[in-house]
């Protein structure tokens, strides 16, 4: 299995990366390191100390990775640490979260010492996201807050920071995959069908909104599966699938037992800006080959986020159809799987024959 996603910065030669290094080029800190055979030290590639001789050295891409090799972090540019850029960035975050309002761009960028556009580029490239994207997801999930504690739904529009109703109206299906009234009911309006059916890998639950598949789940009891389901929408009338259902729950199947299928049925995916991003990352692996966290990270230009990547991956409601079981570790070993490892294991056998 070859991973198919390209870090810009790790499909460098190593001349390119040497060329990095003497440049002390801040870009690719965090994309990898060197190592100093030497000296036994690891650095970043913007490291201000004495450059080695290029015949001394070899590159990690990652600190963990030097570590293990024996090396240790350098005491000038602390490789192992957070680097003093991703603070300013962690900082801006939390000025973010803390306004009432979102705050300007000029004026975040003010706040961490960096000009304007250096900012911008340099938030995007750690989260994925603008600083006003950012902003407004903040933004939605007071408001969801707002409306799982029961808040009217006019007054917990206006507390999350929006000038208007019709602002956040505009966006609401796609925030909340429903009305803001349904969401504060718990989805008590919606209705899910759903049935249950054996497959390769035990049993598979299909279940679907009005706007398409909504879940499938993996398992081997049937009542755990529709537990799960229950939990996801605790309020929404759950209606065994019909006859016409059935052709949903067949094509579902299919896919389950051959993962390297097409699959073109019309899917309901909810959840934040970061994780849609990650997911329809996910959807362009072609079926058969893998690609790693880091790798998933920098394709959605958050190449720092890789655990965060991992989390979305486990957030995955929608088994092979948003196909998390394609994405592996850095060493091309099998990670966590919600649905179990093993299940993870058989589908890229299926798809690697």
């Amino acid at each position: 299995m070859a991973a198919v996603l390209e870090d810009p910065a790790t499909s460098l030669s190593d001349e390119a990366r040497w060329d990095a290094v003497l440049a002390r080029d801040s870009r690719f800190d965090g994309h990898f390191y060197y190592a100093v055979e030497t000296t036994g030290i690891y650095c970043r590639p913007s490291c201000p100390a004495r450059r080695p001789r290029r015949d001394h050295v070899d590159f990690h891409r990652s600190a963990a990775a030097a570590e293990a090799a024996g090396f240790r972090p350098c005491k000038r540019c602390k490789p192992n640490q957070a680097s003093p850029e991703a603070a300013r960035i962690a900082h801006a975050c939390r000025l973010i979260e803390s306004s009432e309002e979102p705050p300007a761009l000029a004026a975040l960028a003010d706040a961490v010492g960096l000009s304007p556009h250096h900012f911008h580029r340099r938030f995007k490239a750690a989260l994925g996201i603008t600083p006003k994207a950012y902003a407004a997801a903040q933004r939605n999930a007071r408001v969801r807050a707002g409306l799982v504690r029961g808040a009217p739904v006019t007054q917990a529009i206006y507390e999350a920071g929006f000038n208007s109703n019709s602002r956040f109206y505009a966006s609401a299906s796609e925030v909340l995959g429903m009305s803001p009234g349904a969401f504060r009911s718990g989805g008590a309006d919606e209705v899910i069908d759903y049935a249950v059916a054996p497959c390769a890998l035990g049993q598979a639950l299909v279940a679907a909104s009005g706007k398409g598949v909504c879940a499938i789940l993996l398992g081997d009891a049937v009542e755990s599966l529709v537990g799960e389901l229950r939990q996801m929408f605790p309020r929404a009338q759950l209606s065994k699938g019909d006859m016409a259902f059935a052709e949903t729950t067949t094509a579902v199947v299919s896919l389950v037992d051959s993962p390297e299928r097409a699959f073109d049925l019309p899917l309901d995916i909810r959840g934040t800006a970061f994780q849609q991003r990650v997911w329809e990352a996910l959807r362009r692996i072609p079926a058969g080959k893998t690609a790693t966290y880091m790798e998933i990270a920098a394709v959605i230009g958050a190449s720092k986020s890789a655990r965060a990547v991992a989390g979305a991956c486990a957030a995955n409601r929608l088994a092979v159809a948003i196909p998390c079981h394609r994405v592996v570790r850095g060493d091309g070993s099998l990670s966590g799987y919600r649905w179990g490892v093993a299940r993870k294991a058989a589908l890229l056998t299926k798809e690697s024959k």
